[in-house]
């Protein structure tokens, strides 16, 4: 027979409780995370929600390289797809979310390289201004052993974008510093409330 000091119970439930604490600080957080992503997908016109591969598929199929749109992921593990249209045809790829932050999915290999994000939009962004670079300057070039570089250049969108929302991107690629601009602090608002400028 064993025998507990009532100090090590208490250590014991002390411990547990600062566990259950940490778990709902965690999940509390990551669902924060993704409401404020949400959000901002849904500000931007080109998330289509519950879409099936195959409806991506059929709304891209007639679209250019680089042509991209968001939705909600078919497989459990993730919360979204890219899908996007390639040199080779429409293609998926899924995002990732792990710890407050949103990647690509890709091979083992390459996953402690890819960059992570704090939204989803941001994410796309990125992806978007690399490619338009990489589009210019390996426009001729072929990519090696026949595989498919994936660009990301223009946005599908659910519907004809707003000329506000068209403006405010515009604006945003123009400057971050949207505070300092000579505008009523009503439309300096309308401004922040989307940053990106995709």
């Amino acid at each position: 027979m064993t025998c507990q000091s009532s100090e090590s119970t208490e250590t014991l439930e002390s411990d547990r409780d600062r566990d259950r604490r940490a778990n709902a600080n965690a999940v509390e957080s990551d669902e924060s995370t993704i409401a404020v992503a949400m959000k901002d997908l849904k500000n931007t016109g080109w998330y289509w929600g519950s879409l099936t591969a195959n409806e991506a598929k059929e709304i891209l199929q007639d679209a250019s390289e680089g042509t991209f749109l968001v939705r909600d992921s078919s497989q459990r593990d993730y919360l979204f797809t890219i899908s996007a249209m390639t040199s080779a045809g429409p293609t998926n790829l899924r995002i990732e979310y792990k710890h407050g932050k949103f990647k690509l999915d890709s091979v083992v290999l390459v996953k402690p390289k890819l960059k992570q994000f704090t939204s989803v939009v941001h994410l796309v962004e990125h992806y978007v201004q690399l490619s338009r670079a990489s589009d210019k300057a390996a426009a001729a070039a072929a990519a090696p052993n026949g595989t498919v570089q994936l660009l990301l250049t223009r946005p599908v969108y659910t519907a004809t974008p707003a000329l506000q929302h068209l403006c405010r991107i515009a604006i945003n690629r123009q400057t971050r510093r949207v505070q300092e601009l000579p505008l009523p602090n009503r439309l300096k608002d309308y401004l922040t409330d989307y940053t990106y400028h995709v």
